[in-house]
């Protein structure tokens, strides 16, 4: 067993939720040594053609990681084991929300583009450009073009954002991607809207946070309306403009948010949530063209995290 690979205990959980192979054609590579390449490239962010020969041939780690990607099958593996935590009670669900700009290599351009104006492969309609427009969340690539694709020019060159809420012990509970340049406060409702914890046994998939916390990119009228609709504690400040905004309206202003300082404090955690993804080194720079593979590579980084916390 190499450094960084999965270990016993690690594979003992993962084994019995894996898909079985060999469905046509014959037998699959074995699946812990190609998980084990697919997870050396994403912790090294080494070319698919660089991995080392104990791992097989290439080609089969490659197209194993993009099959999965596309299927689900990364994020029904995170699932399950966030499934396994939260039956333990392991899950601590004051839940923080936030974003990070991943900086896009210049190998993640130039995806092709589909014919005519149309949506490549699993696209969807309706994904514009903007600020604040349609999110990626699993499945192939939302469409052609850099939009489509989750890339944009911001600040920081040409980027990827991931969209995240973790739990309180830092670990990833949903993950969204956008374009660099689209805001943060717009995509909370879409965020918290990938939180689905299922049960093991009988029961609906828990989906409601205790406690959310986040920063003022977040505190959107909006936003809080979302939060009290869905029931949903909340700590997000006020930024200085909207409370000169309610105090200039006098009694019209509405009453001040209520903010929990101590409470606030906790918001750390997605923090060190994004810290800990970025120690993967094919998540904390973007090389993959096509978003639905990039998603599949933080997925499964989220999924050691989970394994290994």
């Amino acid at each position: 067993m190499g450094r960084g690979d999965l270990t016993n205990a690690e594979w003992d959980r993962l084994e019995s939720y894996l898909p079985p192979g060999g469905a046509r054609g014959g037998r699959w590579s074995d699946h812990r040594r190609v998980i084990n390449g697919v997870l050396y490239r994403v912790r090294t962010g080494v070319q698919w053609r660089d991995l080392p020969e104990r791992f097989g041939p290439w080609e089969t780690v490659y197209k194993r990681h993009r099959r999965w990607s596309a299927d689900g099958t990364w994020a029904m593996l995170l699932s399950r084991i966030q499934a396994a935590e939260d039956a333990a009670g392991q899950i601590d669900w004051d839940v923080s929300v936030d974003s990070t700009a991943v900086r896009a290599h210049q190998h993640a351009a130039g995806a092709r583009k589909a014919p005519d104006g149309g949506l490549s492969k699993g696209g969807r309609p309706g994904d514009e450009p903007g600020r604040s427009g349609a999110a990626e969340t699993g499945g192939p690539a939302g469409g052609s073009g850099q939009i489509g694709e989750c890339l944009g020019r911001s600040r920081g060159g040409f980027t990827t954002k991931i969209h995240l809420a973790a739990d309180g012990r830092c670990r990833p509970l949903a993950l969204v991607l956008t374009p660099g340049h689209y805001g943060d406060g717009p995509q909370l409702a879409h965020v918290l809207g990938q939180v689905s914890v299922p049960r093991i046994g009988v029961g609906l998939p828990r989906t409601r946070p205790d406690h959310v916390l986040a920063d003022k990119a977040y505190t959107s009228r909006k936003n809080r309306r979302y939060l009290r609709r869905r029931g949903i504690r909340h700590t997000i400040p006020e930024r200085l403009d909207q409370q000169r905004h309610r105090k200039n309206r006098g009694s019209r202003g509405g009453r001040p948010t209520g903010f929990d300082s101590e409470q606030y404090k906790k918001r750390n955690t997605v923090e060190r949530a994004i810290n800990r993804l970025k120690a993967f080194r094919a998540v904390a720079t973007r090389y993959e063209k096509r978003a639905y593979i990039y998603l599949g590579t933080v997925t499964l980084a989220a999924l050691i995290i989970w394994l290994r916390t």
